[in-house]
């Protein structure tokens, strides 16, 4: 039989699909046409069956879906570290909005978001669920770097360089979409802020557009407990009874953090399909509280990670992240099954794909979806013996051994080389932006 031709034939020493749950595949590749995935098999029987234009061969290495990063203000990058240590209304009052007052803007967007997507491809991360302003700006770079992402659409109810006025924020929200609409790459969604920075008329309007447009909408919902009391006295109700009034809780929600929550939450959640983004080390930094995961993961809730912004995180990496997410489960739980590395993975990936509404397209390695890849190399000492792939990538592994990744076929990232990206002249913008920043009035 003559071999079949395809664009390129990744061979692994383990493959990890994610789907089916828990499997890994031993000396198996990957075959990629058309940016997407032809064939998953041995690679005895892959030399036989095809004839690829590029082969990559990495015996000592996992190969497993480009991570999804399910919450992060990617902009913020250019505020890394610029302020920490603090409660979330003292960090975001006293620092993050003055700082955002004076710098934001299209540039700033720009460049921030080049500098995260640069960030979260030298980790294995292929896609991300933004949510920060100008997003005309940030899809443009998205678009234009070939990186995949859920573009949120922000309202929040006082004016931002962004916009002014409520119907501004609208007006503008639907420009960007329809700019996007059809993208291979990028997507929208709503994202308001919070039930705290966002009126019941804006709620009630973002509803009706994500039910007409079907797309999803990405909020803060119970990030502290401070916001539950405050909700409790101006509302009379706790912010995610209010958003299930307002017609909010469905598939379409993606609620970020979610670390203040009853039993009969939890099962809301679940029975309304409700996907729950948890952000481990964000929320430990700003001892926000602790997300109950395992909690809603018994109940049937899909569960996805994020990192959040670089300004409260502070880095973008989902590595990182996912162990941080099985060992706090863990202790949260005081269960220490809870949360194993398979499930870590497949908050990262499969699950945090079903929050975006993509998990048809991206998160585990089957044949039809996109070759959004990722390899990471098992030969250094600091994962060396193996006995457990899955377990040694979430619990040794480091964002520093992943050395390639892909997305839609295309490399972006060759044995730690990034392609097509300008790496001293986004440091160079990055390090501009802080001389910027650190002449600003500092809060007394």
């Amino acid at each position: 039989m003559n071999p079949r031709s395809c664009d390129l034939l990744i061979e692994a020493g383990w493959v990890i699909p994610v789907e089916p749950h828990g499997v890994v595949l031993e000396n198996h590749a990957v075959a990629v046409d058309e940016g997407r995935i032809l064939d998953l098999l041995p690679i005895a029987e892959a030399r036989l069956r095809y004839a690829p234009r590029e082969r990559v061969e990495l015996p000592q290495s996992a190969l497993f879906p480009g991570l999804v990063n399910a919450h992060t203000h990617n902009p913020m990058t250019l505020m890394r570290g610029v302020a920490n240590d603090l409660p979330l209304m003292q960090w975001l009052k006293g620092h993050i909005w003055p700082i955002e007052a004076a710098v934001l803007g299209p540039r700033f967007c720009a460049d921030g978001a080049e500098l995260a997507v640069a960030e979260m491809l030298r980790g294995g991360t292929t896609c991300c669920n933004e949510n920060y302003f100008f997003p005309d700006a940030i899809g443009a770079v998205y678009a234009r770097l070939g990186f995949r992402c859920r573009l949120g659409l922000p309202v929040i109810e006082f004016p931002t360089p962004w916009a002014r006025t409520r119907d501004e924020y609208f007006d503008k929200a639907a420009e960007v979409h329809d700019a996007f609409l059809g993208h291979p790459r990028v997507s929208t969604a709503f994202a308001p802020h919070a039930p705290y920075t966002v009126s019941d008329a804006s709620f009630e309007r973002i509803r009706m557009l994500s039910d007409q447009f079907e797309i999803p909408v990405h909020c803060h919902v119970h990030e502290t407990a401070r916001e539950v009391e405050d909700s409790l006295r101006e509302h009379g109700q706790r912010p995610l009874s209010r958003l299930q009034r307002l017609g909010l809780v469905n598939r379409h929600l993606i609620a970020v953090h979610m670390t203040q929550l009853t039993e009969a939450e939890i099962a809301l959640c679940a029975a309304e399909g409700v996907s729950v983004v948890h952000c481990p080390e964000s929320n430990l930094k700003l001892a926000s509280g602790f997300a109950p995961v395992e909690a809603l993961r018994r109940a049937g809730a899909n569960v996805a990670l994020g990192t959040d912004g670089c300004a409260s995180n502070n880095d973008l990496d989902m590595i990182g992240e996912m162990r941080s997410a099985a060992l706090l489960a863990k202790a949260v739980a005081q269960d220490a099954a809870a949360v194993d590395a398979a499930s870590a993975l497949r908050m990262a990936t499969l699950d945090a794909a079903q929050a975006l509404d993509l998990d048809g397209e991206i998160g585990s390695i089957e044949p039809g979806k996109q070759a959004d890849l990722a390899a990471m190399r098992f030969d250094d000492p600091e994962t060396q013996p193996l006995y457990d792939p899955i377990a040694q990538l979430v619990y040794a592994g480091a964002r520093q051994q992943v050395h390639w990744v892909w997305i839609a076929g295309e490399a972006k990232l060759r044995e730690r080389e990034l392609t097509g990206m300008d790496l001293p002249g986004i440091l160079a913008r990055a390090r501009e932006w802080r001389e910027r920043i650190v002449r600003l009035p500092r809060p007394a």
